[in-house]
């Protein structure tokens, strides 16, 4: 026995130096991903630093014009922000019902055998190239939209944002059907054994003590749609007006930044820099969102 344990307490030393080269490797994995995020912080505050050392910030945040390419430029941000919130918005209209009752249904009522299929489909529409989605909506969706809408702009938000809703249903799906099936079996028993049916356990139990994770799918398909470039490009337009419809075309701050990365911008003009103050504008009103968001998963954590 003396000898068995001398023989464990040999094999836990010998290993520690291998536990140590593990352990590092992850550290550097950690730091590598802090790193990117600092690198990508570093070069859109310096670009964005250098165009607004030529235009007013003043000017950025509250004129109605976004001209910069043109020969007299405007520098108001409010119609990509414009563009982007109502994209945005139509997708997630489209995307939080229809994900959360496919997610439920997955979770609280559909086979294993039905799971199994279903699901596998479901995730392959996050696997299309968002080029498709983009034709999709420009000559499916907007012909059909056009025979119920008269007067509706070949190229128009609304299409646009619903194919988005489409494209990401399946990260709001997935991951919110993870999280109520991460629910303990035994709130669904308590609840079935009062006498309540399944699908008052889905949701008045299941749904409230998932909502933590359900927050998250959302906040996760909100940015996958803030950040949505070839979608809007294609369907929504790339006029930078001031929209108050989903019926207008419109353009984004993704489009726009897709359409002067194309090369026929000198690097180094304040035309190219505009690129890195529209993309600091949408990092900073994403990064608000997230921390609003962070804030009621942590305010549902606490209250179930």
């Amino acid at each position: 026995m003396e000898g068995l344990s001398v023989q464990r307490d040999f094999t836990v030393k010998r290993m520690r130096p291998g536990e140590h080269v593990i352990e590092g490797v992850l550290f550097l994995a950690a730091a590598l991903a802090i790193a990117v995020v600092v690198g990508i912080l570093f070069v859109v505050i310096s670009e964005a630093a250098k165009f607004f050392a030529e235009v007013s910030f003043w000017e950025f945040v509250t004129a109605t014009r976004w001209t910069p390419l043109f020969e007299n430029p405007s520098y108001g941000i409010a119609p990509l922000l414009t563009g982007t919130f109502m994209s945005t918005l139509v997708a997630l209209s489209v995307a939080v019902p229809l994900g959360l009752l496919v997610a439920i249904y997955l979770s609280e009522f559909a086979s294993a055998r039905v799971r199994e299929v279903v699901k596998p489909v479901l995730e392959l529409l996050a696997g299309v190239p968002t080029v498709v989605y983009g034709y999709f909506a420009l000559l499916f969706l907007t012909p059909i939209l056009q025979s119920f809408i008269p007067g509706l702009p070949g190229f128009n938000l609304l299409s646009a944002g619903i194919v988005m809703g489409l494209m990401i249903i399946p990260y709001i799906a997935s991951l919110s059907e993870d999280a109520m099936r991460a629910v303990p079996q035994s709130l669904r028993d308590g609840s079935l054994a009062m006498g309540t049916t399944r699908l008052e356990t889905a949701f008045r139990v299941v749904f409230p003590a998932a909502i933590s994770g359900i927050v998250g799918a959302i906040i996760l398909g909100m940015s996958r749609a803030v950040g949505e470039t070839m979608i809007v490009a294609i369907a929504g337009g790339q006029l930078p007006q001031i929209v108050t419809s989903p019926t207008q075309q419109g353009a984004t701050v993704t489009a726009f930044i897709a359409q002067v990365a194309l090369g026929d911008i000198a690097f180094g003009t304040i035309e190219y820099q505009s690129i890195f103050a529209a993309g600091l504008a949408l990092l900073v009103l994403t990064l608000i969102f997230n921390f609003i968001a962070f804030a009621m998963q942590r305010r549902f954590r606490e209250a179930y």
